[in-house]
């Protein structure tokens, strides 16, 4: 009897040991594929949705052109503020811009979706014609950066 304890003893303790092998495995797995970073679109467009009519078509934002000319950086764009300060970081995921800025209306500090990109694109693109008086970067015209609607 105590042969068949013994034999029963080892086998309980491989599957206990394959069980906890096999968690750490997918727990390894886990943390390294969540390291992985997805490179950022070389263009993004941003549609028009969620306002009660498409006054504009869309913009295709040249988010790699963006990055590489004009050395753009992620925080001149992305945001995630809490308590005034920016707390987004490089790698952190980036949330379309209406899950924080309402197509319709302002929410407190928080700015309608429509003001919160012509206040980001329009004045970097201002000060970047006041510096070089570069003809590259619109913001006077719709139709510099708007698409035309299909």
């Amino acid at each position: 009897m105590r042969k068949e304890e013994e034999t029963e003893m080892r086998k309980r303790f491989l599957t206990l040991f394959i069980a906890v092998f096999t968690g750490l495995l997918f727990l390894a797995v886990g943390i390294l594929s969540a390291n992985v970073v997805t490179p950022p679109p070389d263009e993004v467009l941003i549609q028009n949705l969620g306002y009660k009519k498409d006054k504009k078509g869309p913009v295709l934002l040249t988010h790699k052109r963006h990055v590489d000319t004009y050395n753009v950086t992620c925080t001149d764009c992305h945001h995630d503020y809490k308590d005034g300060k920016n707390m987004w970081n490089e790698g952190m995921p980036v949330k379309k811009c209406s899950a924080c800025h309402d197509p319709l209306k302002k929410q407190g500090k928080v700015m309608k979706l429509n003001s919160s990109y012509h206040r980001n694109c329009k004045s970097c693109h201002k000060e970047i014609c006041k510096t070089d008086k570069s003809k590259h970067a619109p913001y006077k015209k719709c139709t510099k950066c708007h698409q035309k609607k299909s």
